[in-house]
């Protein structure tokens, strides 16, 4: 039985800072730790996690500027799940990377910190190579350590990295199972996957998500969601409905900024934006949601019908006209 490659919290924040430098890591030898983390060497998110059960990525971004990606395994109960780094072997050609492993089935999950992003789900995948922060798999599913080498259908044994490592990892895509919180918004999705070569973090669909404001709750959905690491942005995308109340505001891309209160639906000339109330039905090119009052404001070439009063035909906006739905202080898209 080959043994177990497994990193500590100190020695993964030295990767990560090798990483960036193109320094190779040493190999560490280990076992499962379940060991509580020493005091101090736990960040906010992983408070009581595992000792070595979380791994930083540093993303560059296009201004140069450093963004950190941090995934954690909360847990620290063998009963509950694993972590596990399986760093290149001797005889593995150069630039192979450490593939690191989190499964968590109790309720803290993994949790995977991503701009002003917290996602939540039971089992992450995480590879990182030399020179660049990686890529990262995220879903329902687990992990399990075995007890040999696993063998392929012609009965040799596997010779992919976690195979052998002695670690079998067995996502499971199910919908509404990685949880993301953005502020005061909670989001479902199936899947999530990031890679070094854009940037962006897709999660993928059917997205669902709702946000509690003073006087009511607006909920939503789209197909899927993209978060931009480099531009600090996140983006609904795909058949994308915002409903609070009487209104419901729809558009295939939405930025959405939950700490700026405000969701930016975008439209095109062939399937505009588009919000909807009793008395009010308006499109335009961009529309600007209020995420507390569900106010709009709309900008660029605006169309729809408005009912006045009871009594009163609709009314017909300019095409040219930029019109607030609801009174709300106008501000650039």
């Amino acid at each position: 039985m080959t043994a177990r490659w497994l990193v500590g919290s100190a020695l993964l924040l030295g990767l990560a800072l090798a990483q960036s430098d193109k320094a190779a890591p040493p190999p560490v030898l280990g076992t499962p730790n379940s060991a509580a983390a020493p005091a101090g060497s736990a960040d906010p998110v992983s408070e009581g996690a595992a000792e070595g059960s979380s791994v930083s990525l540093t993303r560059t971004a296009k201004d140069g500027s450093k963004r950190l990606i941090r995934v954690v395994r909360t847990g620290s109960s063998d009963d509950t799940g694993i972590f596990v780094a399986c760093q290149p072997l001797d005889d593995d050609p150069p630039g192979t990377p450490t593939v690191s492993v989190f499964s968590e089935s109790g309720a803290g999950g993994v949790r995977v910190s991503i701009d002003k992003n917290i996602i939540v789900a039971p089992l992450a995948v995480v590879t990182q190579k030399d020179g660049g922060d990686g890529h990262i798999e995220v879903s329902a599913g687990s992990a399990r350590y075995l007890d040999d080498v696993p063998k392929d259908a012609a009965g040799q044994p596997k010779t992919d990295q976690l195979s052998r490592c002695e670690v079998e990892a067995s996502p499971k895509p199910t919908p509404g199972s990685v949880n993301v919180t953005q502020g005061k918004t909670r989001l479902q999705g199936s899947t999530l996957s990031y890679d070094d070569s854009d940037g962006i973090a897709r999660i993928d669909g059917p997205i669902s998500f709702s946000r509690q404001n003073a006087g009511s709750t607006l909920t939503g959905s789209s197909q899927k969601i993209e978060v931009n690491v480099d531009d600090q942005t996140t983006t609904l995308v795909g058949s994308v409905t915002l409903k609070n109340g009487e209104r419901t505001s729809s558009a295939e891309r939405v930025e959405y900024d939950d700490a700026g209160n405000v969701a930016v639906l975008r439209g095109t000339p062939q399937n505009p934006a588009r919000s909807v109330t009793a008395t009010q039905t308006l499109t335009a090119s961009v529309i600007r949601y209020n995420l507390d009052s569900g106010s709009v404001v709309a900008l660029g070439p605006v169309g729809g019908e408005f009912q006045d009063g009871p009594d009163q035909a609709p009314s017909q906006p300019s095409d040219q006209q930029s019109t607030p739905a609801v009174p709300a202080p106008p501000a650039k898209p």
